[in-house]
C-alpha cells in the first residue's frame, strides 16, 4: 500500500503542477472533484465520471450519515466499493451542511446538536464522531471537523469561530486513526481577515495534518476579496502538503485559485448546472432552454474530448430540456464535468510549461467574449425562467 505523498513537480509563480500519492491510486493537481453527496454523483455512471479525467470524488458525511448510514456503508466495504468508484475519495466532514441544512441546531464546545432535515430524528456530531463516521466511509481523504464561518459576520465573532475551530481540528487529529496512503487534512478559517487566516495556518500547522484546505470562501463574499484572501493565506501553508480551496467554484475561480497556489477544489455547479440546462464552455455559459438554440447545429464545445461535448448539438439539448427528458442532463452533466477536466489539464499543461499567466488572460478573454449567442441570453426573457 502506497503512502500517502505529496510532490511538486513544477511551479509558475504562485501555481504549483504536482502529484497526490494515495492508496486508491495517484491524483494529478490542479485537480477538480466532482461532487458525488449521497455516494452517486448525480445523472453520471462512476465508470463515465472517471472516463473525463476524474481521478477523485467527494462524498458528504452529513447526507451518508442519516441515509443510508455510515454503519451500513462500512459492511460494503466503504464508499468507494458501495458505488463502485475506483480512485481515490474525499469526505468532508459534515459541519457545513449540519449549519445549513439541518432544521434545529445547538452548538456548544463539544460539537453540534441537530435534528435532521430528511426526518426530524436529533442527531450529535462532535469532532470524534465525525472522524469515526468517514473512517466508516473509508475516506482517502478524511476532513477534520468545523465551523464554516458564516458571511458577513463582525471579527470577534470570526475569532472566536476560528479558534473553536482549531480546538476542534485538534481532537480530530486525536481521534484520527492513521494507515498507509490514507489522509487527514485540517481546514483554514477565519473569514477575510489577514491576521485570522495566517493564526489559523499556524495552530493547523502546530497540530500537523497532511493537507491543508482553506474554508469559509465562497459563501458571498465576490470573487475579488475571495482572491485577496487566498493571497494572504497560501503563504503562510507549507509547500510540501496540498491545498484545498474548498467548493469553488465557477471557471474563472479555479484559475485564479490556482494561480494563488491551490491544488485542489470541489463544487457543486458542474452538476447542479447540468440539471438545470446550463453549460459551462470556452465561451462562456449557455442556457439551453433558451430559443435561440432551437435550431443551433453547434456542439456545446469542439475542445473537449466527450461526446456530450461534441456529438449532440445544442438543438438536441434544447429539445431535451423543453421536453424534460431526463437525457438532457445526464448528457449535460457529462459535458460540464468533462469541461472541468479540461480545465484542469490545460492549468497543469501550462504550470508545467511556465505559461500559465498567458494561458489566464486568454481564458478570462474567451470567457468574457462568449460566442454569439450566451452573451444575447441575459436579455432573453427564456433565460430567466432555467
Amino acid at each position: 500500500m502506497s503512502d500517502f505523498k505529496f510532490q511538486v513537480l513544477a511551479k509558475d509563480g504562485a501555481a504549483r503542477r504536482g502529484t497526490l500519492t494515495t492508496a486508491h491510486g495517484v491524483i494529478d493537481t490542479p485537480a477538480f472533484m466532482p461532487v458525488g453527496t449521497a455516494a452517486t454523483v448525480k445523472g453520471m455512471l462512476p465508470e463515465s465520471v472517471a472516463a473525463t479525467g476524474a481521478q477523485i470524488i467527494l462524498a458528504n458525511t452529513y447526507h451518508l450519515m442519516l441515509r443510508p448510514g455510515s454503519e451500513r456503508i462500512a459492511k460494503f466495504g466503504g464508499v468507494r466499493k458501495f458505488m463502485n468508484w475506483p480512485g481515490p475519495l474525499l469526505t468532508d466532514s459534515g459541519g457545513y451542511q449540519v449549519m445549513s441544512l439541518a432544521k434545529l441546531r445547538k452548538m456548544d464546545e463539544n460539537g453540534v446538536t441537530f435534528q435532521s432535515h430528511i426526518d426530524g430524528a436529533k442527531h450529535l456530531l462532535t469532532p470524534e464522531r465525525s472522524i469515526a463516521i468517514q473512517h466508516d466511509l473509508d475516506a482517502t481523504i478524511t476532513m477534520a471537523f468545523d465551523e464554516c464561518t458564516p458571511f458577513p459576520a463582525e471579527k470577534p465573532a470570526v475569532a472566536d469561530s476560528m479558534a473553536l475551530s482549531m480546538r476542534w481540528a485538534a481532537r480530530s487529529k486525536a481521534a484520527y486513526r492513521e494507515r498507509p496512503g490514507y489522509g487527514l487534512f485540517g481546514i483554514v478559517q477565519g473569514g477575510v481577515h489577514a491576521d485570522l487566516r495566517a493564526q489559523s495556518a499556524e495552530k493547523l500547522q502546530a497540530i500537523g495534518f497532511d493537507g491543508y484546505a482553506i474554508g469559509g470562501l465562497a459563501v458571498g463574499e465576490g470573487q475579488e476579496l475571495m482572491f485577496s484572501t487566498l493571497d494572504v493565506t497560501t503563504p503562510h501553508l507549507p509547500q510540501d502538503r496540498p491545498r484545498y480551496l474548498m467548493g469553488v467554484g465557477k471557471p474563472g475561480d479555479i484559475v485564479g485559485a490556482v494561480m494563488r497556489g491551490c491544488d485542489m477544489f470541489d463544487c457543486v455547479l458542474p452538476t447542479r448546472s447540468g440539471r438545470t440546462a446550463q453549460a459551462f464552455t470556452r465561451h462562456g455559459t449557455l442556457n439551453l432552454r433558451n430559443a435561440r438554440h432551437a435550431d443551433d447545429p453547434r456542439p456545446l464545445d469542439e475542445t473537449v474530448p466527450c461526446d456530450a461535448s461534441r456529438v449532440y448539438s445544442r438543438a438536441y439539448y434544447h429539445h431535451l430540456f423543453r421536453c424534460e427528458e431526463v437525457l438532457g442532463l445526464m448528457l449535460l452533466t457529462w459535458h460540464n464535468i468533462a469541461f472541468y477536466q479540461q480545465i484542469m489539464r490545460e492549468l497543469r499543461a501550462a504550470i508545467t510549461e511556465g505559461r500559465l499567466a498567458d494561458y489566464a488572460r486568454r481564458f478570462a478573454a474567451d470567457q468574457a467574449r462568449g460566442d454569439g449567442e450566451a452573451a444575447a441570453e441575459t436579455a432573453d426573457g427564456d433565460a430567466a425562467g432555467a
